[in-house]
């Protein structure tokens, strides 16, 4: 049986990395982030968005900053860069496609 949550989870988390990855080295706030995430999931929400960034934080692959304001900015981190170019393995949890080239 598939689990769809798991896979949506997963796949967004890979898509985060994606969109970060484009974003460099500038970053980008999560509003950025949600509306790129909506043309592949347009039910995608700003609490989605917050929790995969949190999650990719705690893997030490993204760099959160929490401003004050309550906006959130996210950038890359060395090892997320490492990941979105293939030039390191990637733990489970994130639905890296396998490199075909």
């Amino acid at each position: 049986m598939i689990d769809n949550a798991k896979v949506r989870r997963e796949s967004m988390r890979w898509n985060i990395l994606l969109i970060l990855n484009n974003a460099r080295p500038v970053g980008a706030y999560e509003e950025l982030v949600l509306a790129t995430l909506q043309s592949i999931y347009p039910d995608a929400t700003a609490l989605e968005v917050r929790r995969e960034l949190d999650y990719l934080a705690d893997r030490r692959l993204v760099d959160v900053k929490r401003e004050p304001s309550g906006r959130w900015f996210a950038d890359l981190a060395r090892y997320g860069i490492d990941v979105a170019e293939y030039t390191v393995d990637c733990d489970p949890g994130i639905a890296r496609p396998q490199k075909y080239w």
